[in-house]
């Protein structure tokens, strides 16, 4: 990196290489669970800097600076050394997890790369291999793919596994599905983030859980901030999880009381799974959130025009006139769906007339009502789904589960 030896950074490679011989690094533990069965079955550690002056850093500050030095090497082996050490001390306390660790693409093309693991794990003889899984960016720069393959394969010979993470940001998605033996996918947390209300996010989610389930992978969705991010997830066949919305990053000590006290939410062990007929009403919910969200934004300034209004022409309106109506109408609550529907585009549309009249604050303060046909609507339309709660993949490898 240039100009790091002389400090004109803010961080730089003497300011790291201190920190290190300074212990000034430390990890959190971030826990992964079954969201159907409410067991915690993993933790992942993520670096932290705890910083004389600056606090505690993220990695995005400090680990670029090292990207391509050898010091990666050296950092990203101090990880995998104290993580082992952390998984002692919780087997100790009764707590038995396994900890993913992110591995960097220069530690990992290192030639000798399972050779210097091996004397890792052998200084922690109480901690099993598959204990340990280590997790490689989709989007790093895997310049050699046959030579991670054969890496990652020589690792689960003797029995740490490997994650693919990021997955679905990578321009090489699916030769890294093809050609890497990895145990598990990790969805970026982007598209989880906003599946939500954005229906593109929503198909590539589905797209990538039934990748998984074709190629034999489990999958893990990262970037879960809701209970009703976990509800869809459960429906389209993806049980594992991490994100605020079950727990933080989080330093060691404090994760064995939270796994005593956590208890997932009552609505996803009762959470069925989608069949392939019910994919469309979950696009159009996704569609709906997102229209909704479109009139607020006009409302408030941040968008120059206003949605279609035609409650025939949505998503969600063609369904119910067509798929929806086939399926679902001897149901009591398709009734009441389609009414919400077209009560929710008729107020959208008096909103947006109030707001082109010049009378935006009256409108604004409707946007509640708005909402609040939304959720009555999502709410019915979950309904629809059969309550037939199955097993999400049919093939599951045995990693901490």
């Amino acid at each position: 990196v240039t100009g790091v030896q002389t400090c004109a950074l803010p961080i730089c490679l003497e300011n790291i290489r201190h920190a290190l011989t300074g212990r000034q690094f430390v990890l959190r533990y971030q826990p992964r669970v079954n969201m159907r069965t409410g067991k915690v079955v993993g933790a992942e550690a993520l670096i932290r800097w705890q910083h004389p002056q600056r606090g505690l850093l993220l990695p995005a500050v400090f680990l670029p600076v090292i990207e391509d030095h050898p010091l990666a090497v050296e950092l990203g082996e101090w990880v995998i050394d104290t993580a082992l050490t952390q998984l002692e001390v919780w087997h100790a306390d009764g707590l038995d997890i396994p900890v993913s660790v992110n591995v960097g693409a220069r530690q990992l093309q290192q030639a000798d790369f399972v050779e210097r693991l091996r004397p890792i794990l052998a200084a922690h003889p109480g901690v099993k291999p598959g204990d340990l899984e280590l997790e490689v960016l989709e989007t790093s720069a895997l310049e050699d793919v046959a030579g991670v393959a054969r890496v990652i394969e020589a690792c689960r010979e003797i029995g740490v596994l490997f994650a693919l993470d990021d997955f679905g940001t990578g321009y090489s998605s699916l030769t890294y599905l093809k050609r890497l033996p990895v145990a598990r996918l990790k969805i970026d947390q982007s598209f989880v983030r906003d599946m939500l209300d954005d229906p593109d996010d929503l198909a590539i989610l589905e797209g990538v859980i039934g990748l998984a389930s074709a190629f034999r992978r489990q999958v893990v969705a990262e970037g879960v901030e809701t209970v009703e991010h976990g509800e869809i997830l459960l429906q389209l066949g993806c049980d594992l999880a991490q994100g605020y919305g079950i727990a933080g990053p989080m330093p060691a000590h404090e994760l064995p009381g939270w796994q005593a006290a956590w208890h997932p939410d009552p609505a996803w062990g009762n959470q069925p799974l989608a069949s392939r007929d019910d994919l469309p009403m979950l696009f159009a919910s996704a569609e709906h959130r997102a229209w909704i969200k479109a009139v607020g934004n006009y409302l408030r300034g941040e968008r120059d025009a206003p949605p279609q209004m035609d409650h025939h022409q949505c998503q969600l309106g063609q369904w119910l006139e067509g798929e929806g109506l086939i399926r679902h109408c001897a149901q009591p609550s398709f009734a009441a769906i389609d009414t919400l529907h077209r009560q929710a585009h008729v107020l959208a549309a008096e909103l947006c007339e109030l707001s082109a009249r010049g009378r935006n604050p009256q409108a604004l303060a409707r946007l509640g009502e708005l909402h609040g046909l939304r959720d009555a609507l999502l709410e019915q339309l979950r309904a629809l789904v059969p309550k037939t709660v199955t097993s999400s993949l049919p093939f599951m490898p045995k990693i901490g589960l």
